[in-house]
């Protein structure tokens, strides 16, 4: 039998409903179901296993039941075993998350039926760098941000593409997004919207000293590097917003595409401008 698992948002009153009927659901349809810690705080009749094994379990997909974050912590964990991710929308905004929860079993229909569409989305991945030696590395869908800590000054950061030196920004962070990354912290932060299909990623400065400091849009084959200058308590980067880490002055944050794709399950017929419509209210014919 094929396996599906899934993964929940915690503190989701409705799941108490939605869980056992989308488990019996999946059963009568044939497959096997496995469930994280947070799902089976509602339903304790299907195997539990922790989210980072559960790709271990080689599931035909991931079923994700909450917002953006609830996605993007499911992302890093079955990216690299490139398993496909039915994506349901809990929360309010969600980009990423777009299939309603209405619209949860006429979306699972079309998959079961290979009716639905797959899309894949870029990753970053990042090294941090101390003293000339790798330190730590992580891996994003959406972006990786390096801010100011607790004291508030701004944060100095040299950034370089391929080896070249582009800009110091002064500010109070730099943001470097994928295309996925870009409708989030980047958008907020001034950045442009690109379309999950365009080969790029943006780098974007977080309210900079220098007004002439914009958003820059660049290949996505390049490298881009940022070297921290600046005190060591005043720095921290985090990837996705959910993981990371304190860096110090002289530091090196290396981001790079990298080799795997998060695979989404889409709805077919509903495009990225139809979410860009509905989420940001840009209006109908």
């Amino acid at each position: 039998m094929k396996t599906v698992a899934i993964i929940s948002k915690p503190a989701k009153p409705e799941l108490a409903t939605v869980i056992p009927e989308l488990g019996e659901w999946l059963r009568k349809h044939g497959y096997e179901v496995v469930i994280d810690p947070e799902t089976a705080l509602y339903h304790s009749q299907y195997p539990v296993v922790p989210r980072s094994e559960i790709a271990a379990k080689r599931p035909e997909f991931v079923i994700v039941l909450g917002g953006d974050g609830t996605l993007l912590a499911a992302a890093r964990v079955v990216a690299k075993s490139s398993i496909p991710i039915l994506a349901v929308n809990l929360g309010s905004l969600g980009f990423l998350t777009e299939v309603p929860l209405d619209e949860l079993y006429e979306t699972l229909e079309a998959v079961h039926h290979n009716g639905s569409t797959r899309e894949s989305r870029a990753l970053l991945d990042c090294t941090v760098n101390r003293a000339g030696q790798p330190l730590a590395e992580f891996i994003a869908l959406n972006d990786v941000v390096v801010t100011k800590g607790t004291i508030a000054r701004m944060t100095e950061v040299d950034v370089s593409i391929g080896g070249e030196f582009v800009a110091n920004y002064k500010a109070d962070g730099v943001i470097i997004a994928t295309p996925t990354g870009s409708t989030a912290y980047s958008l907020a932060a001034g950045g442009p919207v690109l379309a999950p299909s365009v080969n790029a990623f943006v780098i974007t400065p977080v309210s900079p000293h220098a007004l002439t400091n914009r958003p820059l849009v660049v290949r996505d084959s390049v490298e881009i590097t940022m070297t921290i200058r600046g005190a060591p308590e005043e720095a921290f980067l985090t990837a996705d917003g959910q993981s990371g880490m304190p860096v110090h002055e002289g530091d090196t944050v290396v981001c790079r595409k990298s080799k795997h794709q998060v695979h989404l399950l889409r709805s077919a017929g509903r495009t990225f401008f139809d979410v860009l419509r509905t989420k940001l209210k840009w209006g109908q014919r």
